[in-house]
């Protein structure tokens, strides 16, 4: 990891390179600004913006009664931060025996920096591989909380249900897709042409096409990257040829990922 960041620390792969980031904020300009320290030229346009459900006597009882969990998982660092935020105005102290995860290494940080510790994968941040964890394989009868958005990682539900959990979804927040006019769109994808496209979820992916489709703007031929091999089909039957999956979501793994994409593309075609 380390000679991937060196690599594109040395900028000779995106200096000059059109990169379009459609994440939702803030991740979007942290990571844009990862890409520009890189030499890349960036232009921002989330394909989703993320709003807080607002409280239901439902969700007062769930978290009032946090101590019955023992598990907790939360599906992005949004979630987690969304979660303690909640947790905060009903537990001055945490409960203890709680056991406290994140899909990925950036969900598991929150918590961690929260003074949890949380547990996640030891490789990749994938729903498959949080299951793929020893202490969520046999739940028998145990309580589940899955905070998440209002709908998704259905499969994280459905598999743990599987196992024996009683499982309570919690969910915290909506997604949606953002207005944008035509002349937005024909902005950002005819006009600044992108090299690279940041896709970071399969709803994002779908959102960039539906966008595009809604404008008559169809994206050019750029290098997609996209979060998981699951993502990486779904991109392939949406029409784009070479998806990339990188090791790491880390911002500055990702700059250097796509670096060395783009200098193998480069040396492959001179």
């Amino acid at each position: 990891m380390a000679t991937l960041r060196a690599k594109a620390e040395q900028q000779p792969a995106l200096e000059g390179r059109r990169i379009l980031v459609c994440r939702p904020e803030p991740e979007a300009s942290r990571l844009a600004e990862a890409f520009r320290r890189a030499g890349a030229s960036v232009k921002v346009m989330p394909m989703m913006v993320r709003e807080p459900l607002p409280e239901t006597p439902e969700q007062r009882t769930i978290l009032q009664e946090l101590d019955n969990f023992s598990h907790i998982i939360a599906v992005s660092p949004y979630a987690a931060r969304r979660l303690l935020d909640e947790i905060d105005q009903w537990w001055p102290q945490l409960p203890t025996g709680i056991q406290w995860y994140g899909v990925g290494a950036g969900t598991a940080a929150v918590f961690r920096d929260y003074g949890l510790k949380a547990r996640m994968p030891a490789t990749g941040w994938t729903s498959e591989a949080l299951l793929a964890l020893a202490s969520l394989q046999r739940l028998d009868g145990e309580k589940v909380l899955l905070a998440r958005g209002e709908h998704g990682r259905e499969l994280i539900r459905q598999t743990l249900t599987q196992r024996g959990a009683q499982i309570t979804t919690l969910p915290l927040y909506r997604r949606s897709l953002p207005y944008y006019s035509a002349k937005q769109v024909q902005s950002a994808f005819a006009d600044f042409c992108p090299d690279v496209v940041i896709a970071l979820s399969g709803e994002t992916l779908n959102n960039l096409v539906a966008l595009g489709a809604r404008h008559q703007a169809p994206l050019p031929p750029a290098l997609i990257v996209v979060p998981a091999q699951r993502v990486a089909e779904q991109a392939r039957t949406l029409g784009f040829r070479s998806p990339l999956v990188p090791a790491s979501l880390n911002d500055d793994d990702l700059v250097a990922h796509v670096a060395s994409c783009l200098s193998q593309e480069a040396g492959d075609n001179g």
